[in-house]
């Protein structure tokens, strides 16, 4: 038995472990898998899964076309021993694993997200480098409405009222679901997800969960773990928690913040900051990166119907690709810090986002921003929603754009951006046909 499997198999002895769930995020980011009896689960062998799974649309359909083999073949799913963690909220002693998708040849599977992640890591060592990010993610508390056709409306909480109007950073106003944010701090320390702080964001009942920084894959797996424990803790107190961009009318979007920098690996230095403490050209290169290359691949920022109502001027969301030094209006903000700290924030992304993908998207436009040399404008002192738009303004357009990008091509594989492009095809068109209340409201007899 390798040291890894024999790792986890001491782990699930001495938790006394009677269940596994095995994991995959999806491409949409939800977990996908098989849940295992303790006896039966074999960490040395894994375990299967149709490939068709990662080609899966968010509403459980897929493409028109096949882009895995139309014989439906299984792939291996390998654990990682470093994602082992306890089910806080399982009645019985409960494990889950992260698990990576492989060929029974040993190769990748190339559609599996976290493998992309890793594929984008690898460019990074090879340069004798790793990247460092930290995310942030916000999200809505709403009322249970099993109703898609009533609208969202904000929870009740201690004081038995909702919320009244918009409560900014409000401590008496986080303190109104303490009984949901103790439970969580507590089954979030139980899996060793590092959370950073909690706070109150504008939105009516909306919170923000900072992440500690960190390696970007296992920064990446906290987040896709952290939205199965919100929604969990959520569902026992009555209530969801929704990572929807755009669930409500006349509400900020959400968003998932994606903090970068990047460490040469020989000496630990931030390679953003020079010696003496100035911006470096790896720092205005990076950012020329992101500036080029993410409206292609706004897919991996955006990729739903619903996430484009988010990116509005008028939603205190970034509507283009600026930059500037704390300048919370950007697209892209340089927060205030020391030089060993300086690091590039990418506001682009909503909490919607499958968080592998996301983080893969954003150090891979920094990469070819930084290997070609790309510098960046000037840095915005004003406000950037004065800026005209810059970024796609529908999935359909997104998808065109990185279809045709062959950079962001090249990085991720052909095979993924085709599969991937064509999941989001499908999931526009699925929408596109069904017809709004708007329409009805204001079509049916006025024209």
């Amino acid at each position: 038995m390798s040291a890894p499997a024999q790792t986890i198999t001491q782990w699930l002895d001495e938790h006394r472990i009677t269940e596994v769930e095995c994991l995959i995020p999806d491409m949409t980011g939800l977990a996908r898998g098989k849940i295992v009896p303790r006896h039966k689960y074999n960490p040395a062998e894994g375990l299967r899964l149709p490939e068709a799974v990662l080609s899966m649309t968010v509403t459980g359909d897929y493409p028109e076309q096949n882009f895995t083999s139309v014989a439906d073949p299984d792939m291996r799913l390998l654990p990682d021993a470093s994602t082992l963690r306890p089910v806080p909220w399982a009645r019985e002693p409960t494990a889950q694993i992260i698990h990576d998708c492989v060929h029974f040849d040993g190769r990748e599977a190339d559609l599996a997200p976290r493998n992309v992640l890793k594929r984008i890591l690898r460019l990074y060592e090879a340069e004798g480098l790793t990247a460092i990010v930290a995310p942030e993610m916000e999200f809505y508390l709403v009322q249970v409405e099993p109703d898609e056709d009533i609208p969202l409306r904000p929870p009740v909480g201690r004081t038995r009222r909702t919320e009244a109007g918009m409560q900014s950073f409000s401590i008496d106003a986080v303190n109104e679901y303490d009984d949901i944010f103790d439970v969580m701090y507590d089954w979030c320390e139980a899996q060793g997800l590092q959370l950073d702080t909690l706070i109150h964001e504008m939105g009516t009942a909306q919170m923000e969960i900072n992440l500690d920084h960190g390696d970007p894959l296992a920064l990446a797996d906290q987040v896709f773990l952290f939205k199965r424990t919100v929604r969990e803790v959520a569902i026992r107190n009555g209530m969801y928690a929704t990572f929807m961009a755009k669930p409500m009318q006349g509400q900020p979007g959400s968003a998932m913040h994606i903090h970068q920098s990047v460490v040469d690996k020989a000496s630990g230095r931030n390679i953003f900051s020079n010696p003496d403490g100035k911006p470096s050209e790896a720092f205005h290169h990076f950012i020329g990166g992101l500036q080029a290359y993410l409206p292609a691949a706004m897919p991996f920022f955006a990729p739903y119907v619903n996430s484009y109502r988010r990116l509005s001027r008028f939603t205190s969301a970034p509507i283009n690709l600026s930059w500037g030094f704390d300048n919370r209006t950007c697209g892209l903000r340089v927060p205030h810090s020391g030089p060993e700290a300086r690091r590039v924030e990418n506001r682009l992304a909503g909490v919607d986002v499958n968080p592998y993908l996301a983080i893969a998207a954003s150090l891979a436009c920094g990469y070819l921003g930084m290997r070609h040399g790309l510098q960046p404008n000037a840095p915005l002192a004003g406000s950037a929603y004065e800026q005209p738009h810059q970024l796609p303004r529908h999935l359909d357009d997104a998808v065109e754009r990185l279809r045709a990008c062959e950079p962001l091509t090249e990085l991720f594989g052909q095979h993924f951006i085709d599969t991937y492009s064509a999941i989001k095809e499908a999931e526009y068109r699925e929408y596109f046909d069904v017809i709004s209340p708007w329409e009805r409201r204001f079509l049916l007899l006025h024209v």
